[in-house]
């Protein structure tokens, strides 16, 4: 079964959208994967400097971004 993710609207400039889709067709992905790596990168760093952070239980644990 397709898991439901929740969908969140960003906005960027047009340079910088197109900066995007330059690095994620280099690393042959979607822009919204490119963008879910680098959010789970930057997650990752903040919880080495600061600790994990702590997730409600009645939030679900989505599939890992690789």
């Amino acid at each position: 079964m397709k898991k439901i993710y929740p969908r969140y609207t960003l906005r960027v400039s047009n340079v910088l959208l197109f900066k995007l889709a330059f690095v994620a067709d280099f690393y042959g992905r979607s822009k919204n994967r490119e963008i879910e790596n680098i959010i789970k990168k930057h997650v990752e760093d903040f919880e080495k400097k600061y600790g994990v952070i702590p997730v409600p239980e009645n939030i679900q644990q989505g599939d890992s971004v690789e």
